[in-house]
């Protein structure tokens, strides 16, 4: 079991990562005295596959269980849906003490910490991610969101969660997309602040497809390092340091925008926007050649995508001027100078961003 902390001062909380560990969950729970109720958020078919085992360790504490599913599509981040879920909390929510436990993907945690965050002006919720992304990056740092049909996040509010607990053995169920879609995500690390890490995917992704335990912990535990300590020194993204986690985001939320979140799942565009990030750092002469090929060849390897199909470049353009990362009319990207080192710029000229994306168009 690794226990990551991540530094808030009274907001400060812990990342548990290993394999086998949920039956101890209850036990820290009742450690964090956060409320006797939990009120569970989550899809049908994790309720399925897994709600049996979060079930047992919750009530062997002591703590009642209430489990409400939503939808399993990006579709469920949601205004129409966050005001459903709201409205069962507040019947549920009486002569009781409850916390909300965020159970399944990305869209679950960040719809129910949005949730968390506004009802009774905020109350407790902890992140039980189910799958690799969310193992790896959205259960961690806070940020809740909710999408427009305009982009991605627009909605949304910094809500840390009092705790994450990273199952390993929940990933055992992942299909390859998924999967895919989590490694995505990793590679972002390895490239922006890991040229170790980096170059532990490009040896070992057939294992890590394979879905052998220690790869996924190891990778797991390497990527909540990072990014504890990326959101412990900025929290709210204001002093620059965490928007290097965007690498790969302006782009690739823009490419999930214009394709109405249908072509493309997260992972799957982030690793297209990865791609567009580092042909422009190459223009630019940041990087060389080479730097730029093991990144493309990495991607390939593990099975995303390399080419942008059946979504317009117009679409594309146009959906990346609403990025949050802009600043009224300055663009404003993540690059790379070298795997494992990460650089914002800003003004990048729109032709250059353009032939960047016009390269990944297919045919």
């Amino acid at each position: 079991m690794n226990i990551i902390k991540v530094n808030l001062g009274k907001h400060s909380y812990d990342i548990i990562v290993g394999s086998d560990i949920i039956k101890f969950l209850g036990k820290y729970l009742v450690k964090l005295n956060i409320g006797k109720d939990a009120y569970i958020i989550t899809n049908a078919k994790i309720k399925k596959r897994f709600g049996i085992n979060l079930e047992k360790a919750l009530y062997s504490a002591g703590l009642s269980v209430k489990f409400k599913t939503i939808p399993d599509t990006e579709k469920s981040k949601s205004i129409e849906t966050a005001y459903s879920v709201i409205r069962d909390i507040s019947q549920y929510d009486k002569k009781r003490r409850i916390f909300i436990v965020a159970f399944g993907g990305g869209v679950i945690g960040d719809l129910s910490g949005f949730i968390a965050s506004i009802y009774k002006r905020g109350i407790p919720y902890i992140q039980v991610p189910t799958t690799l992304l969310a193992q790896v990056d959205s259960s961690i740092g806070g940020k809740t969101a909710l999408d427009l049909p305009q982009a991605k996040n627009l909605i949304g509010a910094f809500y840390q969660p009092k705790l994450v607990f990273s199952e390993i053995k929940f990933l055992n169920t992942l299909d390859k997309k998924q999967l895919r879609s989590g490694l995505a995500e990793v590679i972002k690390y390895g490239a922006i602040k890991d040229a170790q890490l980096f170059s532990y995917l490009e040896k070992n992704y057939k294992n890590i497809l394979a879905l052998s335990p220690s790869s996924l912990e190891y990778i797991v535990k390497c990527s909540s390092e990072i990014k504890a300590g990326i959101v412990s020194s900025d929290e709210r993204e204001d002093k620059g340091i965490r928007t290097i986690l965007n690498f790969g985001h302006t782009t690739g939320h823009a490419i999930e925008a214009a394709c109405g979140y249908k072509a493309y799942n997260h992972g799957e565009a982030i690793a297209l926007g990865m791609i567009i990030a580092a042909d422009m750092s190459k223009c630019l002469g940041l990087i060389d050649e080479q730097t730029f090929n093991r990144i493309v060849k990495l991607i390939r390897a593990v099975g995303l995508q390399t080419e942008i199909r059946n979504v317009p470049q117009a679409a594309i353009i146009n959906a990346h001027y609403r990025d949050k990362k802009f600043i009224g009319k300055k663009n404003r990207f993540v690059l790379i100078k070298g795997i494992g080192k990460a650089k914002i710029a800003e003004n990048i000229p729109l032709e250059l961003i353009k032939e960047a994306i016009k390269k990944r168009i297919a045919g």
